[in-house]
């Protein structure tokens, strides 16, 4: 029997049989069963809208109900659903795909290697920093520095980065050789400073003393998010990301930009390092590639990594692998989204509408004395809400009584601690966007 034949009552029974992420039942009293979407709004099982103001999970960049992708897997699934991609196999889908993407989003990333996820990409990322260093005769090189509040995905190792430490109790021990430096966050640093430094300079020499600390020889690389989305829309000062830049070249590091969330136009470019004239040696992507509609992720790496890869004897093969790595319907329906990003200039509409949003948030702030520090990339926002602005006393119940009453006015954001993140699809509207801002502000009115 079709899903949407069912009544809400009978499906929450059966939804019973599931084991959802971060599963708790007090997170699961009142689920939202969600039946459809177009555009920037979808409609759950009850008939009720909402706009979606994180886009799904960050990630549909091209908003819901968008015939050409389904047309695009249903074309492809016709002819090839998938195959392997295993050496010594390969699909046209997976080709072109990579085709398109050498050099898309940095110069002298010209080799991809696909994952169906984020959490996927970043193992392959670690793995293969690691297998870098082993063929260069450093073995010893197997460390990587994260930072504090850092969301790199909840498989064991991808967990074992991420610097949410919530994450970590259940499923620990951790593992080993994952470090957390501090995280550039302006306006909540948690480092030291040393005299003059700002902000950037301060969580980029913290980098580098872990680097000196553990011995350069120790160290494989450093992941980072441009913006880290899950630990609060944490957006760095301008001088950061030059800095950590030349800390890796120096002391002979890897920088892995983990651009899960802030890929493919999230940001208001393409690619979110781009802004600070910064290129990684390796590049995390999943989420937007394919807006959500079908699962799809991946590493690019530099030159210099895919000739060592290439380079090597038998014995020291790049064994690591996927079954769905190159997955022929994910890659065409990539395909078809990109095409969809690039002709209707979605990166662009993205700096536009994101700088509309942050305008209207940052007039919240004039009205409401608990809201402040505005902060994004692109239609990547948040705004904190605070007890008071001389002290910064972060307010999460505040904040999880507002985020409820969006949801009770049709508005679907998210809560991170004190914090009210926003990430809605690329192709809202400026009155949607006014809608948004609005929404928010009654529900400020009505938490206070």
């Amino acid at each position: 029997m079709a899903a949407t034949a069912l009544d809400r009552a009978t499906l929450l029974a059966h939804d019973r049989a599931l084991i959802h992420p971060l599963q708790h039942p007090a997170a699961h009293e009142d689920p939202l069963i969600i039946d459809s979407g177009e555009g920037v709004w979808i409609k759950a099982i009850d008939g009720r809208r909402y706009l979606d103001g994180l886009a799904g999970l960050w990630n549909v960049n091209i908003g819901y109900g968008r015939l050409e992708l389904a047309d695009a897997a249903h074309a492809q699934m016709a002819k090839l659903a998938y195959t392997n991609n295993y050496a010594g196999v390969s699909n046209p889908p997976a080709i072109e795909l990579a085709h398109l993407l050498a050099g898309y989003a940095y110069h002298g990333l010209n080799t991809t290697f696909f994952t169906a996820g984020g959490a996927e990409s970043n193992e392959s990322a670690f793995k293969t920093a690691r297998y870098y260093w082993k063929r260069l005769g450093k073995p010893e090189k197997y460390k990587v520095i994260a930072r504090e509040e850092a969301y790199h995905g909840l498989t064991l190792a991808a967990m074992s980065a991420t610097g949410i430490s919530r994450f970590w109790p259940m499923f620990e021990p951790r593992v080993p050789g994952f470090l957390h430096a501090a995280a550039p966050n302006p306006y909540r640093f948690g480092g030291e400073f040393a005299a003059g430094e700002s902000v950037g300079e301060a969580a980029a020499r913290s980098v580098e003393e872990m680097i000196l600390r553990e011995g350069a020889e120790t160290v494989a690389a450093v992941i980072a998010e441009p913006v880290q989305g899950s630990g609060g829309v944490i957006v760095p000062p301008e001088d950061y990301f030059p800095r950590l830049r030349e800390i890796c070249n120096r002391h002979e590091v890897l920088l892995i930009a983990d651009e899960v969330i802030t890929g493919f136009g999230r940001t208001g470019a393409r690619f979110a390092l781009d802004r600070w004239g910064v290129t990684p040696d390796i590049l995390s992507f999943a989420k937007g590639v394919t807006s959500g509609y079908l699962p799809l992720g991946g590493i690019q790496i530099s030159d210099a990594i895919r000739e060592v890869i290439e380079g090597a004897e038998p014995a020291q093969a790049w064994l690591h692998g996927y079954t769905y790595s190159g997955h022929a319907t994910s890659c065409a329906v990539a395909l078809a989204n990109l095409e969809i990003m690039e002709r209707e200039g979605l990166p662009a509409r993205s700096a536009t509408m994101g700088e509309r949003l942050r305008l209207g948030l940052e007039d919240l702030t004039t009205r409401f004395p608990e809201a402040d520090n505005v902060r994004g990339l692109g239609l990547l926002c948040g705004i904190e809400f605070v007890k008071d602005r001389e002290s910064r006393e972060p307010d999460p119940e505040l904040c999880a009584r507002i985020q409820q009453g969006c949801r009770e006015r049709g508005l679907l954001i998210r809560n991170i601690g004190a914090t009210l993140a926003f990430s809605p699809p690329l192709v809202i509207s400026s009155e949607e966007v006014d809608h948004l801002v609005g929404v928010v502000g009654e529900s400020i009115e009505a938490a206070r």
